[in-house]
C-alpha cells in the first residue's frame, strides 16, 4: 500500500483554491443547498487522500476528530429548537411581543434592539441564546412596524456577539482564554473591551441613525397584532418566569444545555397549569415546532416555529461541514496554510495579523468556531511568548477572528444558525453586521499602534515563554 507522504504548502493551497472554486460555483451561482457542494468536496478530498496514501482508517479518524467539537453544538441546537418551541406554545414570546410593541418607537427601533441584545448577551453569555430568544422577538416586531430586514437582523447579530464577547460565561470567551493560556477570564474581557467598546459605540451610531426616519409607522396594524397576541395566548408579566430562570441559571454559570432545558422545562409546566394541553400535543409541539391556526397569516407565521425538526436541517449542514474540515485537517492543509503565515511574522502587528488571518482562514475553510479558536491559537501562543507579548492579546484575535468571523461564513455554525433562526438569507444578514466587521479590524489596527505597549516586562519575558513551553509539552 502507498504510504501516505506529506503535503506541500503549494498542494494545501490548490485544495483550498479548488474547494472554493466548487462551493462558490454551486452555491452561489447555481444556487444548490449548501449540503450538496459539502458533500462532493468531502468526497473528492477523501479520495485524494486515499490517492496520497492515507489509510481509509486514517481518514475516518480524521472525520471523526472533526465532528466532536460540533457534538455539544449541535445538541445545544436541539435545545434551542425545544426552547422555542416551548416559549411559544406557553405565550413566553407573544407577551414579550405584546410589550415589546406597545413600548418601542419605531424611530429608534434598530438602536434599542442592539442594545437590548448587547446587555441580554452579556447576561445569558450566548449569543446563540440571544438571537433564538429575543431575536426572534424583534424579528417579529421589526416585520409589523416595517423595518428593513436586513437592518434588524444585522443589530440582532451585532447585539448578541457584542454580549458574548464580554460575558464571563460564554463558550468561546472562556476557550479562547484557556487556548492563549490567559490566568483570568476577567483580564481577557478587560482586554478585548478595548476593541470591543469602540466597535459597539459606532455600530449603535449607525442603527440610530440607520432606524431613524420621518415617516410614521401604521400604527393600526401594531395594535391588530397587540388585540390578535392577547385574543390568542395567555400574555401576562407572570409568562416573564421562564426568562428569569433562563437569567439566573447563566449567572449560576449553569451549562448552556441544563439551562436551555431549565427555561424549556418551566414554561412547559406554567403552560400545562394555564392551557391545560394534553401530552401528545406538548410532545408534537415540541418535536415539529407551535404552529398558530388561525385566519389571519401574519400572525400565524409570525408565532409559530421552533421544535427539535426545525434544528435538523442546520444540523445536517454542520455535520457536512465538520465532517469537511476534519478531512482537511488530517491531510494537513490546514496545517500547511497557517504553518506558511507563521514563520513570516517578526512584529507584534504582523504576528496578531498573520494570527486573525489565520483565524479567519480556518472559518472559511472549516466553518467552526471552535476549530477556528484552537487551531491558531496553538499554532501562534509560542510566537507570542517569544516577542514577550502578553497571552490576553492573543485571546483577543481568538474570539474576535475565530468566534466573531463565524458569523460572517455562510456555511459556518453561527452563520447557518443565525440563517435559521431569524429566517433570513446569511448574505441578507452580513453586510449588516457591523459590529462583527468593526472588532476584528479594530483588533488589526491596534495591533499595529499599540503592539509594542502589549509586550511584558522584560524580566518576565523568560517566565512567559517557560510556561508556554510547558503547555505546548
Amino acid at each position: 500500500m502507498k504510504k501516505a507522504s506529506r503535503l506541500s504548502f503549494w498542494e494545501s493551497l490548490i485544495i483550498m483554491l479548488v474547494m472554493f472554486l466548487i462551493l462558490g460555483t454551486m452555491m452561489i451561482k447555481l444556487k444548490m443547498t449548501p449540503q450538496i457542494p459539502i458533500l462532493l468536496t468531502f468526497t473528492l478530498l477523501l479520495f485524494y487522500g486515499k490517492f496520497r496514501g492515507f489509510s481509509w482508517n486514517e481518514l475516518q479518524d480524521g472525520i471523526i476528530d472533526g465532528v466532536k467539537p460540533g457534538i455539544i453544538p449541535m445538541i445545544i441546537f436541539i435545545m434551542i429548537g425545544v426552547l422555542v418551541a416551548a416559549w411559544l406554545m406557553s405565550g413566553v414570546i407573544p407577551t414579550i411581543m405584546v410589550y415589546g410593541l406597545e413600548l418601542l418607537n419605531a424611530r429608534f427601533f434598530l438602536f434599542t434592539v442592539f442594545v437590548s441584545c448587547c446587555l441580554v448577551g452579556v447576561i445569558v453569555g450566548s449569543s446563540f441564546t440571544t438571537i433564538s430568544t429575543l431575536g426572534i422577538v424583534f424579528m417579529g416586531i421589526g416585520q409589523v412596524m416595517g423595518i428593513n430586514v436586513a437592518l434588524t437582523a444585522g443589530s440582532i447579530v451585532s447585539g448578541a456577539l457584542f454580549g458574548n464577547n464580554m460575558s464571563p460565561l460564554s463558550g468561546t470567551t472562556n476557550l479562547s482564554t484557556g487556548i492563549a493560556g490567559v490566568r483570568n477570564v476577567f483580564d481577557h474581557i478587560r482586554t478585548i473591551s478595548h476593541t470591543a467598546l469602540i466597535s459597539a459605540v459606532v455600530t449603535a451610531v449607525i442603527f440610530l441613525f440607520a432606524g431613524h426616519s420621518g415617516t410614521n409607522p401604521n400604527m393600526s396594524s401594531v395594535h391588530h397584532i397587540i388585540n390578535a397576541l392577547e385574543s390568542n395566548f395567555f400574555v401576562s408579566p407572570w409568562m416573564l418566569i421562564p426568562i428569569a430562570v433562563l437569567i439566573l441559571c447563566a449567572a449560576l454559570q449553569v451549562p448552556a444545555i441544563p439551562t436551555l432545558l431549565s427555561g424549556a422545562i418551566t414554561a412547559i409546566v406554567m403552560h400545562i397549569f394555564i392551557d391545560h394541553p394534553s401530552f401528545s400535543t406538548i410532545s408534537n409541539q415540541i418535536m415539529t415546532g407551535f404552529k398558530l391556526n388561525t385566519s389571519d397569516k401574519q400572525i400565524n407565521a409570525i408565532v409559530s416555529g421552533g421544535g427539535v425538526s426545525s434544528m435538523l436541517d442546520s444540523i445536517s449542514l454542520i455535520l457536512c461541514a465538520l465532517t469537511l474540515g476534519g478531512v482537511l485537517l488530517k491531510l494537513g492543509v490546514v496545517d500547511n496554510l497557517i504553518g506558511k503565515l507563521r514563520d513570516q511574522v517578526n512584529t507584534p502587528g504582523k504576528l496578531i495579523s498573520a494570527s486573525i488571518i489565520s483565524a479567519i482562514g480556518v472559518n472559511f475553510l472549516v466553518g467552526e468556531q471552535y476549530i477556528s479558536i484552537i487551531l491558531p491559537g496553538t499554532t501562534f501562543r509560542k510566537n507570542f511568548a517569544e516577542q514577550g507579548i502578553e497571552p490576553q492579546y492573543l485571546s483577543r484575535v481568538l474570539a474576535t477572528g475565530g468566534a466573531d468571523i463565524n458569523a460572517l461564513v455562510p456555511w459556518g455554525v453561527s452563520g447557518i444558525f443565525i440563517a435559521g433562526i431569524l429566517g433570513v438569507s446569511q448574505l441578507v444578514f452580513i453586510p449588516f453586521a457591523f459590529y462583527v466587521w468593526l472588532n476584528p479590524l479594530l483588533t488589526v489596527i491596534f495591533g499595529f499602534i499599540f503592539g509594542n505597549r502589549y509586550k511584558v516586562a522584560k524580566n518576565d519575558d523568560k517566565k512567559v515563554v517557560g510556561n508556554v513551553s510547558k503547555q505546548l509539552d
